[in-house]
C-alpha cells in the first residue's frame, strides 16, 4: 500500500474524503491517477488539469509513496 496527499479544487472539493485540506489517501501499490480518481468517484471529464508532484500528468500516471497529486475541474468564465 502507498499513502498520497491529494488537493482538489473548485467544485471537486466535495469529493475530498474528510474535512482537511489535504487528504492523505492509502491506495494499492501500483495505482496510477485513473485508480485514484475512481476511488474518489470523479468523472473523467471532471478532472481537467492533474498534477502529481507540480508536474502536468495523466490518468495514466503511476504514483508512488508520498506524492503529492493536484486536480483541477474545468474553469469557465468570460
Amino acid at each position: 500500500m502507498i499513502e498520497v496527499e491529494v488537493r482538489l479544487f473548485g467544485n471537486l472539493r466535495e469529493k475530498a474524503p474528510g474535512s482537511g485540506e489535504p487528504s492523505l489517501l492509502t491506495l494499492p501499490e501500483g495505482a496510477t491517477v485513473d485508480d485514484l480518481l475512481n476511488h474518489l468517484e470523479i468523472p473523467r471529464q471532471l478532472s481537467k488539469l492533474i498534477f502529481v508532484n507540480g508536474v502536468r500528468s495523466d490518468t495514466s500516471t503511476r504514483l508512488k509513496q508520498g506524492d503529492r497529486v493536484g486536480i483541477f475541474p474545468p474553469v469557465a468564465g468570460g
